[in-house]
């Protein structure tokens, strides 16, 4: 036990014995064998005021010390209890897989929470009056929310969040115009960071009122390509080199099977929609990839890929 601990328990005890010894009466003097002399003596000038300090002393250790005793065993024991809940509050909240700093602030909130309580119930065994001090707290309560209202908004956000789970640590999301990897999760806003390494900041409020794109929410992801050719070549040719381009590559999922079809018959080619499946983690490496390797297997298959040309045309005027 610690030092701290040992002398709240020799005041605790203290307390006790001292309300015991005031509460229990004095014993009346014995004078059966005094002899008459002694006990016809007048007694001494400063007996009656030890006889009332001793009154005084015993009447009001009677009356308040048993009330400081339940005051401070109120404490001790709402500390330990407080202390208690707390611990018991974050293992529920762990085991919920609650992000640890939504999970630390929420212990912190709760264990502030008791105190006041503890507090409260301790002043009432002082005989406290506590309704003015609950009311002027409730007020300054009200106060403090008013003045701080877009942060409680955040606040309030950030719990919806936490519930809600629309994302986790790691996601790579888009929301309020600005996308990048989700790298905490704090109580008024969210810090993403984006693909060319730049550390964003978002208000919990504006996330929960847009709309939020989590591109990291499953397992699997469908990669959408366009691929054009010329109307002069074969269709049919055309989709089996890409529908080998997309079975040859290893990380292509064979379940979801890839897709190949006319996709539209533009201007001055027809495009073909690639939809290859892949693992949302190779989703980048893919990507890549086969873009890649269609420009290669169509090259090699002596299929063109048209672009945009223009033929200028320049008239001589005739002299006269």
């Amino acid at each position: 036990m610690k030092r701290a601990q040992w002398s709240l328990a020799m005041m605790i005890l203290l307390a006790c014995s001292v309300g015991v010894a005031l509460a229990q009466p004095a014993p009346a003097p014995e004078t059966a064998d005094v002899p008459e002399t002694v006990a016809d003596t007048p007694p001494q000038e400063d007996s009656p005021i030890y006889e009332t300090v001793w009154a005084t002393i015993s009447e009001y250790g009677v009356k308040y010390g048993m009330n400081i005793l339940g005051a401070i065993l109120t404490l001790v024991l709402g500390i330990i209890v407080a202390k208690i809940i707390r611990s018991l509050l974050f293992k529920v909240l762990a085991k919920a897989k609650m992000e640890a700093t939504i999970n630390s602030f929420m212990c912190k909130i709760a264990y502030f929470l008791l105190m006041v309580f503890v507090a409260i119930a301790t002043l009432q065994q002082l005989g406290v009056q506590t309704m003015s001090l609950i009311t002027a707290v409730g007020a300054a309560g009200l106060a403090v929310g008013l003045a701080l209202q877009g942060a409680l908004t955040n606040f309030a956000a950030g719990m919806l969040l936490v519930m809600l789970k629309p994302f986790k640590v790691g996601d790579y999301i888009k929301a309020s115009g600005e996308a990048g990897t989700v790298i905490e999760i704090g109580i008024l806003t969210t810090i993403i960071q984006s693909m060319d390494n730049k550390r964003i900041t978002l208000p919990n409020g504006a996330l929960t009122n847009g709309n939020i794109i989590n591109y990291s929410g499953n397992e699997t992801r469908r990669v959408d390509l366009v691929a054009g050719v010329s109307y002069s070549d074969d269709l049919d040719k055309t989709r089996t080199v890409l529908m080998d381009v997309m079975t040859s590559n290893p990380l292509v999922l064979k379940s979801p099977e890839p897709f190949v079809g006319v996709l539209e018959m533009a201007d001055s080619s027809v495009n073909f929609a690639v939809r290859p499946w892949c693992k949302t983690k190779d989703y980048w490496d893919v990507y890549f990839q086969v873009n890649e390797a269609i420009k290669k297997a169509l090259d090699n298959a002596e299929i063109s890929i048209p672009f945009p040309q223009r033929d200028v045309h320049i008239i001589n005027p005739t002299s006269e």
